[in-house]
């Protein structure tokens, strides 16, 4: 039980004590009345001999009287003398089970960790006061101390219903729906228990972590910064106040607060993870890694670390390494969760696969698949039969691919035909031990999009007179780096007066990009008649060029062989590495990456000249006899 918590139940044991000496009729023992409030002061004080010698003076005017007895049991529960405390209060319920009796057996049972006792202890008190606000919160925390937050969580609520200012409950309910991720649930409790409690630290911090959670980075700056204010020692509020900063992209600041986490809480693999983190995306790798492995070191079982080592050694050329460490994936429910639950054994690379039916199943994004799909036809070419299940707009283009028997969509309840194996898309470069030299990397392994959906594109973009350039400027907005990897519409203006054709490929534009696309005659946006990525694929097919962030459309132009244009951040995803303008995944692909300004600004007007290039060139070609 936190502070908060004790301070509340202490408050209801003195009001529910005080209730039953008020109780007394008029003309009973005034001394007796007198006694009972004087000992349960002293008690909530901290003065257990006072209140034991009072309970004794109580116990020697009425030896049986119940209240006496509970209050006796409040005595030795305050001191922690739990078994004592048991001891009374159990004789206080033999002569009468009172809702407040009842309550201080639950309270002891509990503080012994005897939650099953407490909890039916707390569910009898109930039957009797079943709209006892505070009762319903300690069931709840009965059901919190086992673990079992489902349950919990309808016990706060009611206590939230029933007493509209119990800010802990609505507390409560905000940490339960959190950890839920009902994040807009969670806020209108946490909303109410901020305004009955407007300096409580703790309900401050969990708030911006929900806000965090809905991308109100702001918000849940100036709740982190206030909660820091308010209770500078705790590494948690530290180590997220960090985490806020660093989604705000204010990394130096981000790193400044881990590290004073890490000063009050020096062993903490959540905080030196986020530490490393930092040290990444300010270019410090070797820092990082040392980092992560610290982190390992003291929490083996802590998975984002050696995650995100994984990742990290992906990114520096370490494949061995980095394809091992990413498999700990399996460990986290949001990264695992994509994979369903199939049957049999997992393909490792060794077990001999010729004449066997292999599973192979997206797990991660659509960017990932159809990076990782270029593996089926070596493992046709070992001789088995590939079922491929795969997210369904990836159906239509990938059923092509050679080596695939079958393609099934990717949905709950589909029933798979018998295997012998099965295998994750993004396990397959660690099946097949690959190597930074040893990357297939056919050009265009895609199979061509069909024709007449090629030529519909053609007749709606008309006379190719000019260079067409395909354009994609945002990912999903809920990706973990969005904020690095995407940019505004508004930030690509700087191409559009080169001599060129520009054809938008951005699926669900935001809305203020939706605005500037609408003004913007330079840009022809035909995404309304993309339902599929087998249609994408066609309009790609009738460009020239695609520029394009990081997102799923980068690696369909690419593994379509299509000449495109990457934009990168200073710190991009593993697969691109470090150092290098050209990808070993993609022979047609270029990167463009952010120097250490991380603006995109000096990125486009790299573009910007290549393109002009381009285009003259394309033009002079186009005029050249012949």
């Amino acid at each position: 039980m936190n502070r908060h918590e004790r301070r509340v139940a202490k408050a209801k044991i003195k009001t529910a004590a005080k209730t039953e000496v008020a109780a007394k009729p008029a003309s009973g023992p005034q001394a007796l009345a007198v006694l009972h409030a004087a000992l349960l002061k002293d008690a909530l004080e901290g003065r257990f001999l006072d209140a034991l010698s009072r309970c004794r003076q109580a116990l020697a005017l009425e030896p049986d009287n119940a209240d006496t007895l509970q209050l006796m049991a409040v005595v030795h529960l305050e001191a922690k003398q739990l078994d004592h405390a048991i001891e009374w209060i159990s004789r206080a319920i033999a002569k009468e089970a009172k809702p407040a009796y009842l309550t201080t057996l639950g309270l002891a049972q509990s503080a012994l960790g005897r939650h099953n006792e407490a909890l039916g202890s707390f569910e009898r008190a109930l039957q009797l006061v079943p709209n006892d606000a505070q009762l319903w919160w300690h069931k709840g925390m009965a059901f919190i101390a086992m673990n079992a937050f489902f349950e919990a969580l309808p016990c706060f609520e009611q206590a939230s219903k029933l007493d509209p200012r119990h800010a802990d409950a609505a507390h409560k309910c905000g940490f339960i729906l959190h950890a839920q991720k009902r994040f807009d649930e969670a806020l209108v409790h946490l909303d109410r228990s901020v305004a009955l409690q407007p300096r409580d630290a703790l309900t401050l911090h969990m708030r911006a972590l929900v806000l965090k959670e809905l991308g109100r980075l702001d918000e849940a700056l100036s709740d982190n910064q206030l909660a820091a204010d308010l209770d500078p020692t705790s590494p948690d509020i530290c180590g997220n106040l960090g985490a806020v900063l660093q989604r705000l992209g204010r990394t130096e600041e981000a790193l400044s607060w881990y590290e004073r986490a890490l000063q009050l809480r020096p062993d903490d693999a959540r905080n030196l993870t986020n530490r490393a983190s930092a040290l990444a995306e300010l270019g410090r790798v070797d820092e990082a890694m040392a980092g992560y492995r610290y982190a390992i070191a003291i929490d083996a079982q802590f998975a984002e670390a050696a995650w995100n080592l994984a990742l990290l050694q992906l990114l520096l050329g370490d494949f061995e390494a980095g394809w091992k460490g990413r498999e700990v994936r399996w460990r986290f429910p949001e990264l695992s969760q994509g994979y369903p639950k199939l049957a049999g054994r997992q393909w490792s690379g060794e077990q001999a696969i010729a004449g066997k039916r292999i599973v192979v199943c997206s797990d991660e994004g659509f960017g990932d698949t159809i990076q990782f799909v270029r593996y089926v036809p070596m493992l046709a070419a070992r001789g088995a039969q590939v079922l491929l299940v795969v997210d369904p707009p990836l159906v239509p283009l990938l059923s092509g691919v050679k080596g695939v028997s079958q393609c099934l969509p990717k949905r709950e309840g589909t029933a798979l035909p018998a295997f012998d194996f099965h295998c994750p898309v993004t396990s397959l470069p660690l099946a097949f031990g690959t190597k930074l030299d040893s990357i297939p990397a056919e050009p265009g392994y895609l199979p061509p999009p069909a024709a007449d959906r090629v030529q519909a594109f053609e007749q709606r973009l008309g006379p190719h007179g000019k260079l067409r350039v395909g354009l994609v400027w945002s990912g999903n907005p809920r990706h973990w780096n969005d904020r690095n990897r995407s940019m505004a519409l508004a930030a690509l203006s700087p191409l559009f007066d080169i001599d060129a054709s520009f054809i938008s490929l951005q699926k669900d534009p935001r809305p203020r990009d939706a605005e500037v696309l609408r003004a913007n005659p330079a840009v022809v946006d035909l995404t309304a008649e993309l339902a599929d990525f087998a249609q994408t694929a066609a309009l790609v097919s009738c460009l020239d060029l695609l520029v394009t962030v990081d997102t799923s459309v980068a690696h369909l132009g690419a593994a379509l062989g299509k000449p495109t244009w990457l934009l990168l951040p200073y710190m991009p995803d593993f697969r691109w590495l470090l150092g290098r303008d050209d990808s070993p995944w993609y022979p047609t692909l270029r990167l463009f990456r952010q120097d250490a300004t991380r603006d995109y600004a000096s990125v486009l007007d790299r573009v910007r000249a290549e393109l002009s290039a381009l285009t003259e060139t394309f033009a002079r070609e186009r005029r050249a006899p012949g």
